[in-house]
């Protein structure tokens, strides 16, 4: 059954500014992508900043399906945007936010990113079985 969904757009603009701010971007870029979606996004040579915006709107999408922001329950860092060996992307959920979607009776995510050159779009339905 399904428990909530969530989703989220993003200008991709917006995060390509991020990451390239001299003052910010590797910080911004540690503090919200996990080591894993970083090297897949900077090995793309076209479309980069679209895949970290879509990785971006993924992680809101399940922040709003879990009902939370980023804080004490959920972190940047414990939403990770995998891919599945089909390419398919996949939500993986780590410590304190993978207790939290336990806690809510989550087990199954289901993600459907996409992109222009403008926006990242992401969906997410959280599922109890």
């Amino acid at each position: 059954m399904v428990l909530s969904v969530g989703v989220d757009m993003v200008e991709v603009e917006r995060i390509q500014k991020a990451l390239e701010d001299s003052r910010i971007g590797k910080r911004f870029r540690e503090r919200v992508f996990t080591a894993k979606e970083i090297h897949y996004c900077e090995g793309k040579r076209r479309g980069r900043y679209e895949s970290y915006a879509g990785r971006f709107a993924a992680k809101e999408a399940v922040m709003k399906a879990l009902g939370r922001g980023w804080g004490s329950k959920v972190g940047w860092l414990d939403i990770e945007v995998a891919r599945a060996r089909s390419g398919k992307p996949e939500i993986v959920l780590h410590d304190k936010t993978a207790r939290l979607a336990e806690q809510l009776g989550i087990r199954r995510w289901s993600l459907s990113i996409t992109h222009t050159r403008q926006h990242g779009l992401a969906f997410v339905v959280a599922d109890d079985q």
